[in-house]
């Protein structure tokens, strides 16, 4: 009962979601943090969120940081007469 209206009063699970997006994303206030984290200490719905959240954002940055980013010409050329022959039917 206590857990419950803490958790409503401190930050709703909706926001605590967004804000933990926001964190990953950019940084956020102190204030913010601090209820967030105070959220997490109590809410064990958005803990597990929290950490699922954690383990795929260090996946896509492995994933898309291993990735070769340069695109050479004859790619670009290609992807050119791809588009020309669609548009062309």
């Amino acid at each position: 009962m206590i857990r419950r209206i803490l958790h409503r009063l401190f930050l709703p699970c909706s926001e605590a979601t967004l804000l933990m997006e926001k964190r990953n994303a950019q940084s956020i206030s102190t204030r913010e943090n601090r209820m967030l984290n105070m959220h997490i200490m109590i809410c064990k719905w958005c803990r597990m969120y929290n950490k699922k959240l954690a383990l795929l954002d260090k996946v896509f940055k492995k994933t898309f940081s291993e990735k070769e980013t340069e695109i050479n010409e004859s790619e670009i050329q290609g992807f050119k007469n791809k588009m020309i022959d669609k548009l062309n039917f």
